[in-house]
């Protein structure tokens, strides 16, 4: 079994890294040459390109001025570690022991748009780009045709290498439509979790994107690697929801809002 999720806007690069290991993304050469165009954008281009503000447009140019290899402890830090989302509060690796991060690092992938595919101890610098972003670039109009089938064929590799038959998505939608199904050679199974709010169960995206990391901490603090075994998910008042799941939409539902 392999998770996939998305990374996140916001970065924390100033509490210390909570382990020395780490490892290179498998994909900088392509990073590099988003990069170098990227670089060749002025503050406001980049403003306008992301729909963020002109302050964030200035960070985001500057990282991108910024960005060079070699990666190392002093200039970045393990993906996992460094996003600061809601996903990556409920996942909480902060608070990983050596054998999660050991674990994780085989069963977990994250999705990113300028680093394609990453393993949660993959060393990154920091970034906004989302995949969603149409940036004109030498393959295409979008970073869907960057990236092409070269996310696909990442995962299938660490698929063959676990032996695994099923890929586990809780990624969002702009992120998953980087991974080519047909292309994938896993099983897709998508978590979704609902709360109760008024007379009915409903997607709240912030309850929502915590629970995709905290059922991939789940998944990793007691070393699933049968998909079907997450059934078991229970984390936050969470229970699997066997009526209102189909074969490859599995519901978790909970009764009262954390």
């Amino acid at each position: 079994m392999l998770l996939v999720i998305s990374p996140a806007k916001n970065l924390d690069y100033d509490t210390p890294a909570k382990t020395k290991q780490s490892t290179q993304p498998d994909y900088l050469d392509e990073a590099q040459l988003l990069i170098d165009e990227l670089k060749d954008l002025a503050p406001q281009d980049v403003s306008k390109l992301m729909h963020i503000s002109d302050k964030l447009g200035v960070l985001n140019y500057d990282r991108f001025q910024q960005w060079s290899q070699p990666f190392t402890a002093d200039n970045a830090k393990q993906a996992v570690l460094a996003f600061n989302g809601d996903v990556y509060t409920g996942l909480d690796a902060d608070s990983f022991k050596a054998d999660d991060f050991k674990f994780a690092q085989k069963h977990l992938r994250i999705l990113s748009g300028l680093y394609g595919l990453l393993r949660p101890l993959d060393l990154m610098q920091p970034y906004r780009l989302e995949m969603g972003t149409k940036f004109d670039n030498q393959r295409g109009k979008n970073l869907y045709d960057f990236w092409g089938e070269t996310i696909t064929e990442g995962l299938n590799k660490q698929l063959k290498s676990l032996k695994a038959e099923v890929l586990v998505n809780l990624a969002s939608n702009e992120y998953f439509k980087s991974v080519k199904p047909k292309a994938l050679n896993a099983e897709i199974i998508t978590p979704v979790f609902k709360d109760w709010k008024g007379d009915k169960y409903k997607i709240i995206s912030f309850y929502a994107k915590k629970a995709r990391g905290l059922m991939c901490a789940y998944a990793i603090q007691n070393r699933i690697t049968d998909a079907e075994d997450l059934k078991g998910f229970d984390y936050e008042g969470y229970s699997f929801n066997e009526g209102m799941s189909s074969a490859k939409e599995w519901v978790f539902t909970r009764q009262q809002e954390a």
